[in-house]
């Protein structure tokens, strides 16, 4: 068996036996975009990449999960802190900004994580007139304050179709889910998440939480729970989800008409929800996140209430 110093020698590296030196080594060779290690704080790694391609997500989740190092998405206005933990902030700014039509079709776009809101407002997509220019789309859907719309009434964003990367590195379409609805639930995690994220909206937490204003809850479980007029859709889980259910890949909006203006935030450090409804909230949130991420590869508990 070759020595460590041969190794090192034919292989060009440093061997080296602190994991997160090793971390930022692989990432280094395994994606297309730009990674930056910051050093460390409290003695923890953090590091910055700029994702060029789907596949450079993957490349850094996998890693991530090997390494234990938090992913987190880049360019929340207030950024989640995970103190005592190496991290990972992922930034779809530069390279995912993609925002076209889907073909044959009149009124819907597909857009990537990257994509700056005012982009989106030169497409005349009306719903992102009343938001901030310079967040991008997967940034200012995971935001909890702009995304404070009224309980059960997400449809109003015109978000019909999300392509994520789940904790476990499998892929799946979220989307309408109902009778009139045909696509399959493509992977197996995916089978199992939906009938427990249904179980749970049908009980006595999800009830108690759908009946306020403001859904008082980190997670959107109301997304199952449409007021009249609005459908089941799986794809607005991800609305204010802040990062720390999965890694979002690409949207499709429909056109709306109207601008969408959130509720003012009422978060339960406010005291707008009594004891009963906080304790209903942190139940709903803590069996979502176990559900998604149940290694806490993504932040927790994120970004603030």
């Amino acid at each position: 068996m070759p020595s460590l110093s041969r190794r090192a020698f034919f292989t060009g590296r440093r061997i080296t036996n602190d994991p997160w030196e090793n971390f930022c080594q692989r990432m280094r060779r395994l994606v297309q975009g730009s990674f930056f290690n910051e050093g460390r704080v409290d003695g923890f790694g953090h590091a910055r990449l700029s994702a060029k391609t789907p596949a450079d997500a993957h490349h850094a989740l996998m890693l991530c999960n090997e390494y234990e190092v938090v992913f987190m998405l880049d360019g929340l206005e207030e950024e989640a802190q995970q103190p005592g933990s190496p991290v990972l902030w992922v930034d779809p700014s530069i390279y995912l900004k993609t925002c076209q039509p889907v073909p044959e079709t009149d009124d819907k776009w597909f857009v990537q994580p990257g994509c700056f809101v005012a982009e989106l407002k030169q497409a005349g997509l009306k719903q992102f007139d009343a938001f901030p220019d310079y967040l991008t789309v997967a940034a200012l859907l995971a935001d909890r304050v702009h995304m404070n719309l009224p309980t059960g009434e997400l449809g109003r964003m015109g978000l019909s179709h999300a392509g994520v990367l789940f904790a476990d590195e499998t892929k799946a379409v979220l989307g309408p889910f109902g009778e009139t609805q045909q696509q399959p639930l493509g992977t197996l995690t995916l089978q199992q998440l939906a009938p427990a994220l249904f179980r749970l909206a049908a009980g006595d937490s999800a009830k108690l939480c759908a009946d306020a204003s403001h859904w008082p809850g980190r997670y959107r479980l109301d997304a199952l729970m449409p007021a009249d007029g609005h459908e089941v859709n799986l794809s607005h889980l991800l609305f204010g989800h802040g990062g720390d259910l999965c890694w979002a890949e690409w949207f499709v909006f429909r056109a709306m008409s109207e601008p969408v203006e959130p509720l003012p935030f009422r978060g339960v450090a406010s005291n707008a929800f009594d004891d009963t409804v906080v304790y209903a909230a942190q139940d709903i949130d803590l069996h979502i996140k176990n559900q998604f991420d149940p290694c806490g590869i993504f932040p927790h508990p994120g970004q603030a209430l």
